[in-house]
């Protein structure tokens, strides 16, 4: 059976190279990209990407029209695949959803089956949406860094760019598994933000006005990077011997200025960390998220917004005024 006409935020391009215009659209079905999977969403999350794509910054989107959003909640309509059954609850995020295909800013989503993720039992459609792709990369990072090695024992994890959605769910899932997390951020009124969510101690960013120095007083086991450029640089050369950084973000720039020096003298490990990986990876890593790596701190992070007010805050998320994971509602 047809579903009813619904609502979209979709990015249309802008005149003569301009920014792109985003609007609310009433689609069918068939308006969508092409998927033999319908789901009716519940919840998508805002990311830094969609922000940009918003922006038309970064030449995230090159094809418009586009609904955005990375990462969604909901439950199934219909499938190809039986074992899709209508009504269930599931997430997807990455494949190119909200770039280069519709995304989650919808009442409903279509994507290929085997995108599709049922949701463990223990998460609601809410809490898969807090964590989506942020939730998953902090994940992501903690299971290559500890694959690396890194235990509490070892002494404490540096997380950078603190107030961001991975950087706050990172903070919660960190310290339930033992760590003791120091949070970075400029932004000084945000400090009993980053405690509640379990960091234990709170510190500003270093003065990178000068050179970064290959190597400099040894400080941490691990590092949780969003930031990159500069600071990640300053990271590296903070990091104890056979300590471990994960990097996922480059708000702070894409150059790395940085040399081997702390490589070869320290053996500290540099991990990339890219959500969109392996389906089985992506399976256990959200079984983890409902047991061992469960956050507990999730209210604390999160907000719910209405559909209309999408666009003011995904401008907010690149001009430094969000804080934590904020979620819009569709259903």
């Amino acid at each position: 059976m047809p579903i009813p006409t619904f609502q979209a935020y979709r990015l249309h391009a802008g005149p003569d190279g301009a920014p792109p215009e985003g609007r609310f659209d009433t689609l069918q079905e068939n308006d969508l990209s092409p998927g033999d999977t319908l789901i009716r969403v519940a919840y998508a999350g805002l990311n830094y990407k969609d922000a940009l794509a918003q922006a038309g910054r970064g030449n995230v989107i090159r094809d418009y029209p586009r609904i955005g959003g990375i990462d969604l909640s909901g439950t199934v309509v219909h499938s190809a695949d039986p074992t899709l059954a209508p009504g269930q609850q599931v997430v997807v995020h990455g494949f190119g959803i909200g770039v280069d295909c519709d995304g989650g800013y919808a009442q409903y989503a279509r994507v290929p089956h085997d995108w599709v993720l049922p949701l463990p039992d223990g998460i609601n459609l809410r809490d898969a949406a807090v964590l989506g792709a942020a939730g998953y990369t902090a994940a992501l990072s903690l299971h290559w860094m500890e694959h690396c090695g890194l235990t509490p024992e070892q002494g404490d994890v540096l997380i950078t760019g603190a107030t961001g959605g991975v950087a706050g769910i990172a903070i919660d899932i960190f310290s339930q598994r033992g760590y003791r997390v120091c949070a970075m951020s400029g932004k000084p009124d945000a400090a009993a933000y980053l405690r509640s969510l379990g960091a234990a101690d709170v510190i500003a960013p270093p003065d990178l006005s000068g050179p970064v120095k290959p190597l400099m007083s040894a400080r941490w086991a691990g590092v949780v990077d969003s930031v990159g450029g500069p600071l990640l640089a300053h990271a590296l050369a903070t990091l104890r011997p056979d300590g471990v950084a994960a990097a996922f973000g480059n708000a702070g720039g894409a150059d790395l200025p940085t040399s081997v020096i702390p490589f070869i003298l320290r053996g500290v490990k540099l991990l990339g960390i890219n959500a969109n990986s392996p389906m089985p990876l992506r399976r256990a890593l959200w079984q983890r998220l409902a047991t061992d790596y469960r956050p507990t701190r999730l209210d604390l992070a999160a907000r719910v917004i209405a559909p209309e007010d999408l666009p003011r805050a995904l401008a907010a998320m690149l001009e430094r005024g969000s804080t934590g994971r904020s979620v819009v509602r569709f259903s």
